[in-house]
Order: structure tokens, then C-alpha cells, then sequence
């Protein structure tokens, strides 16, 4: 059984060949992030397949973005550690 090609191995070959290829000219200075992202701090986690799969579904069910289901859970934790939820 073959598996199939991870996109990372895309990523490399791209990063080489962008490393290879000789620049036209000076480049603009790119935005650092997305300007949506102005003022926010990344939260991150990992866990298993299933726990993703139901978040993700959820999310679709319900029309909402994963992060939002994410802001309402943690939120909730902080209601039941007595904490002042703080919203999105």
C-alpha cells in the first residue's frame, strides 16, 4: 500500500526552489500578520484525532468558526474557575 505525499514535502521543495532562483529587484517590506490578528496572542493544543474531528464537525453544524467554539469553551472554564469570562 502506498501513502500518499505529505505536503510538507511540497513546502521544501518550494523553499528550495524560491532559494534557488535569483531575485528580480527589491521586494516591499510584507505585512508581519494578518491585520485581523492585531493586538491577539495564539492559544495552541494538541489532541487526538477524534477530539478534532468533533470539534470540526461541531463548527460546520453549527455555522460557527473553530475558534469561536474555542473562545466560548475557555470562557466557560473561566465561569467555573470563578474567573471573569473575556469574551471573543
Amino acid at each position: 500500500m502506498s501513502r500518499k505525499p505529505s505536503f510538507a514535502n511540497l513546502r521544501d521543495r518550494q523553499a528550495t526552489i524560491r532559494a534557488s532562483t535569483p531575485s528580480t529587484g527589491p521586494v516591499a517590506a510584507s505585512p508581519k500578520g494578518a491585520t485581523s490578528r492585531e493586538g491577539r496572542k495564539q492559544i495552541a493544543g494538541f489532541f487526538t484525532p477524534e477530539m478534532s474531528f468533533a470539534m470540526h464537525v461541531l463548527a460546520r453544524r453549527q455555522g460557527r468558526s473553530l475558534q469561536a467554539l474555542m473562545a466560548e469553551a475557555f470562557n466557560d472554564v473561566l465561569r467555573k474557575h470563578g474567573e471573569s469570562p473575556i469574551g471573543d
